[in-house]
């Protein structure tokens, strides 16, 4: 987990929430998005990269997904190529979650090196020719790497988090299977928590904001 500290007050809550843990202290980045690039890496060293995206956080989760990230082809370019290095650099074999931030001048900085298929590569599941779980099993065979191509302009995933305690089942998703578009995850977990991934929905579409929009209304018609 983590905590933004904004002020002197702010340190008592945040040692308050980790308890007696060895915890890190960042520099905070005016960053203006977060982008995440999967790559896959092979045994023989092939690669291949998926669209850059842009996540965004819900009280510090990841609550949506959005391929490709709404930013111009040169800075998408420059978040692939940065991604892909980290992964050579650390001699990398299957498949990455790579995070990054955009700051406000335009600067392409990495957060993070997930070492595993990513929760921000959960949308090449129906988005992709070949999803991030079937290239990380390819990759770690030696076999040749599946086109990462997007078969749709754009897709979106939403990430279904918690409300409440209790048993991780939702109480209803009738309502959501209005929604023909989407496509519904659950992960089987079998306790629901505030903030505890829950399962996801995904939907593809032609206009960007057509599908943020569809997409969220598809997650918000499940109950929990």
């Amino acid at each position: 987990g983590n905590f933004t500290v904004n002020n002197e007050l702010d340190i008592e809550s945040a040692l308050a929430k980790f308890g007696d843990r060895k915890l890190m202290a960042e520099k905070f980045v005016n960053f203006t998005k977060e982008l995440a690039v999967m790559v896959v890496r092979s045994v023989s060293g092939e690669t291949a990269t998926y669209p850059c995206v842009e996540t965004i956080q819900k009280n510090h989760i990841c609550h949506t997904v959005i391929a490709p990230a709404p930013v111009g082809e040169s800075i998408a370019d420059k978040a692939r190529k940065l991604a892909l290095e980290c992964v050579k650099a650390i001699d990398g074999v299957g498949v990455f979650g790579v995070e990054l931030f955009l700051d406000d001048d335009s600067t392409v900085l990495v957060n993070e090196i997930a070492p595993r298929p990513h929760n921000s590569g959960h949308y090449t599941i129906e988005a992709c020719e070949t999803s991030q779980y079937e290239n990380c099993i390819r990759a770690i065979l030696d076999l040749p790497i599946g086109a990462t191509d997007m078969i749709k302009p754009v897709a979106v995933m939403v990430n279904l988090l918690g409300t409440r305690d209790g048993v991780g089942v939702p109480k209803d998703i009738v309502p959501f299977m209005k929604f023909n578009f989407a496509k519904l995850h659950l992960y089987n977990k079998k306790q629901c928590r505030p903030g505890r991934k829950m399962g996801h929905i995904t939907a593809l579409g032609d206009d960007m904001q057509e599908t943020i929009n569809y997409a969220l209304q598809a997650a918000e018609a499940i109950v929990w």
